[in-house]
């Protein structure tokens, strides 16, 4: 997910925010991490990172996420795949996290 920040004039801020499952994807993008890769794998390369689940940047760690994966899905043999494995663990970890429906609605305002 990305959300366009409020503009304010500065050039130099980023045109959107990367959060969630685009935030793991741009992480994946960066590392090092080769595919067919275990949950193993995962976890020592990418374990640690602090990954924004909201616009606000709150975040959590990348495998505090791969923790709540099916424990049956202990390979992944695309970035895809983990993705997709990832997508709803972030999901539910934001609804449960998040400050509720009226602190997501002043989020999406412009002011």
């Amino acid at each position: 997910m990305g959300v366009r920040p409020p503009s304010n004039d500065d050039d130099d801020e980023p045109d959107s925010v990367e959060f969630g499952i685009a935030a793991v994807d741009a992480t994946l993008r960066r590392s090092d991490l080769t595919f067919p890769a275990t949950r193993d794998d995962v976890a020592a390369e990418l374990g640690h990172e602090r990954i924004p689940y909201d616009v606000h940047g709150n975040d959590v760690a990348l495998g505090e996420i791969l923790a709540e994966v099916d424990q049956d899905q202990d390979r992944f043999e695309s970035r895809q795949q983990l993705l997709n494995a990832l997508h709803p663990e972030f999901e539910e970890y934001r609804k449960n996290h998040s400050g509720g429906v009226v602190k997501q609605v002043r989020s999406l305002l412009p002011f």
